[in-house]
């Protein structure tokens, strides 16, 4: 899932944030030969995700640091677990601490939100995707986490896939004109996506021949009569201020995905600490 090189660049522009040109503290006050190790542990119950993203920040830090795993990225955990022991010098320990838990934190946030969507459809054939409401510089690790949670994703970027959303429309003029440009433009192996608010629109984008129609803002009721309509011909996502508690009801007629930003934007972050043993 992770590209090597992309992982590494994340990572290296966090430790250049965080430590800059030196540890001010951590230098002053520890020697090279001062070893240690340190226990990252569940501080709350979760589904750990960035196993090896807290395996690389401390290896670009010091190559020769020890990395033992006691969880795999997709566990759930509970308060108190172990989760990663990490075994070196201690200045190095403590350089790559903040980072490292920064990202195993939001990854495993994320990972925990998606577990509990997941579980809440499972057995409908539906599925619940993320968005491009991401922190930026970190979409790769966050929809990562996504598909740890067992969630899948939307278009990871505006390359990946035509999406011809309202302004795109207002811009063009209308949705058919706005498909028919994109047809003719874009290769035959990309799909094309728009995103509809009423019936009205919906009978327009299928008689456009749309691949994918997204139903913005819509009721239960009014997203069951675009099923109807539809009837197959294209795949319908469910999008728009969806709540947990709207899940059920939008799996139950018919829909094929339901996007969720909420799984990215404003997810809490899972309480991991990681606490120093001193060796000598």
């Amino acid at each position: 899932m992770y590209n090597k090189f992309l992982l590494e660049k994340i990572i290296k522009n966090a430790l250049i944030e965080d430590i800059n040109y030196t540890d001010l503290t951590t230098d002053t006050l520890l020697e090279e030969s001062n070893r240690g190790k340190a226990m990252m542990i569940a501080k709350e119950e979760g589904v750990i995700a960035g196993i090896s993203v807290v395996e690389m920040v401390f290896k670009l830090i010091d190559p020769t640091m020890e990395i033992i795993p006691m969880k795999e990225d997709g566990d759930c955990v509970t308060k108190g677990e172990k989760i990663i022991e990490i075994r070196g010098k201690t200045k190095n320990l403590l350089k790559g601490e903040r980072v490292a838990l920064n990202f195993l934190q939001r990854m495993s946030g994320i990972a925990t939100k998606s577990r509990e969507y997941s579980e809440f459809v499972k057995g409908y054939a539906i599925k619940i995707v993320d968005t491009r409401k991401t922190t930026p510089g970190l979409r790769v690790l966050e929809k990562y986490a996504v598909k740890v949670g067992g969630c899948h994703n939307h278009r990871f970027n505006l390359s990946d896939a035509v999406l011809i959303k309202d302004n795109h429309i207002k811009a063009v003029g209308s949705i058919t004109q706005a498909i028919k440009q994109c047809r003719k433009k874009v290769s035959h192996t990309v799909k094309i996506e728009v995103e509809v608010e009423t019936i009205q629109q919906l009978k327009e984008a299928l008689e456009a021949k749309a691949d994918i129609i997204m139903l913005d803002n819509m009721s239960t009721q009014t997203m069951k009569e675009a099923v109807a309509i539809t009837n197959k011909t294209a795949i319908l996502e469910a999008s728009g201020n969806i709540t947990k508690e709207k899940l059920i009801e939008i799996a139950e007629i018919g829909i094929d995905i339901i996007s969720v930003g909420e799984l990215t934007h404003s997810i809490k972050a899972m309480d991991i600490s990681m606490n120093l043993v001193k060796e000598g």
